[in-house]
C-alpha cells in the first residue's frame, strides 16, 4: 500500500497547485474586465477615437520632380527594349544581304 502513497500525494499536490493557479487567473480576469468596463464608462472620449493614425493615402508625399524623372527613365527603357527587339530583325536582314553579296562575289555574277 505504501507504493500508492507517493503517486497519490503527488497527484493531490499537483491538483491543489492547478486549482490555485486556475482560481487566481479567473479572479484576475474578472477583476480586469470590471476595471476596464468601469474606465470605459467614465472616460469622456474613448481613447481609440483620438489616437488612431491617419490613413496611408494621406501620408504619401507627392513628389512631382521624382515622378517626372521616373517617367523619363521608364520611357528611355521602353525605347531601349523596342530598339533591341528591332535590332535582332535588322541584324538578321543584314546577315542575309551579306551572305547574298558574298555568294555573288564568289560566283562572279553581278
Amino acid at each position: 500500500m505504501s507504493f500508492l502513497l507517493g503517486p497519490v500525494s503527488g497527484a493531490l499536490v499537483a491538483g491543489g497547485i492547478y486549482y490555485g493557479f486556475s482560481n487566481l487567473i479567473q479572479t484576475r480576469t474578472k477583476q480586469l474586465s470590471t476595471d476596464q468596463s468601469t474606465l470605459l464608462l467614465h472616460s469622456p472620449t474613448p481613447a481609440w477615437i483620438s489616437t488612431y493614425p491617419s490613413p496611408a493615402a494621406s501620408r504619401i508625399e507627392r513628389k512631382p520632380f521624382l515622378s517626372l524623372v521616373q517617367a523619363g527613365w521608364n520611357e528611355q527603357l521602353e525605347k531601349t527594349f523596342v530598339w533591341a527587339g528591332q535590332a535582332d530583325k535588322h541584324v538578321s536582314n543584314a546577315a542575309g544581304e551579306f551572305s547574298h553579296w558574298v555568294g555573288k562575289m564568289l560566283v562572279g555574277k553581278d
